[in-house]
């Protein structure tokens, strides 16, 4: 049985210096093979910029990236797209809108697609809202614009019981209260901007320029780059 690529969950201010180390690991895993960029979280924001940023920041690493389409229903459930996905070897969800990536990719033959790519080796990463995504439930604003109260939504579950709280050294951490009474039973993922937490080779450690956060109930651990995480829940399938 092959086993599961990296897993990368970036805070945010991707595809800028300061995430070489978390971005290279995900190079690395992904050799030679077709390596992609989803902008499904940028659908109403310039996704083609999105798409452009990402093929100029994985290009000065040395990765040659295409666009995945996967914003539309029609891109998530195009036979020519999920072949494409079966065979891929580097998948990297952007950031945007929190609300648009489980909504446009969950229970579809495009994400199922990813999934197994992933469990056979390939690498997986998501930024911000991408990275939220991958988590069991993604934090949506509860009530208006620029609200700081979040309640959870079902995410893609790929990291079962986790909510990822993204930008957490900018604004990440003012969630934090309305996230344990929305979702008290999940662990609280932080990963500051230019930081991830990375699952690879059986466990869980932060890379990038700033902390990784883990809040379990009334427990909070701090975790700099370089330093095994503890707490976190291994991903489904791994």
């Amino acid at each position: 049985m092959s086993e599961a690529g990296p897993l990368v969950l970036n805070g945010g201010d991707e595809l800028n210096p300061g995430n070489e180390p978390q971005d290279a690991v995900l190079v690395t895993a992904a050799g030679d093979g077709p390596a992609y960029v989803l902008a499904t979280a940028a659908g109403r924001q310039r996704p083609e910029l999105a798409v452009a940023n990402a093929r100029r920041w994985f290009g000065s690493l040395g990765l040659e990236l295409d666009e995945l389409p996967a914003i539309r229903r029609s891109d998530v459930t195009s036979d020519a797209n999920v072949e494409r996905a079966r065979s891929g070897r580097f998948f990297y969800l952007v950031g945007g809108d929190p609300g648009l990536v489980p909504k446009t990719l969950a229970d579809t033959p495009l994400w199922d697609a990813i999934v197994a790519a992933w469990r056979e080796g390939a690498a997986l990463g998501g930024s911000s809202a991408g990275a939220m995504a991958l988590g069991e439930r993604t934090l949506i604003r509860d009530r208006m614009p620029g609200d700081d109260r979040r309640r959870g939504v079902p995410a893609l579950e790929l990291v079962p019981g986790v909510a990822v709280l993204p930008h957490y050294d900018t604004f990440g951490h003012r969630w934090i209260a309305s996230a344990r009474e929305n979702v008290p039973e999940l662990t609280l993922l932080g990963p500051d901007e230019r930081t991830a937490a990375v699952w690879r080779d059986g466990a869980w450690s932060a890379l990038g320029a700033g902390s990784v956060t883990v809040i379990r109930g009334d427990e909070r651990s701090t975790f700099a780059g370089g330093e095994a995480i503890e707490g976190l829940p291994q991903p489904l399938g791994a």
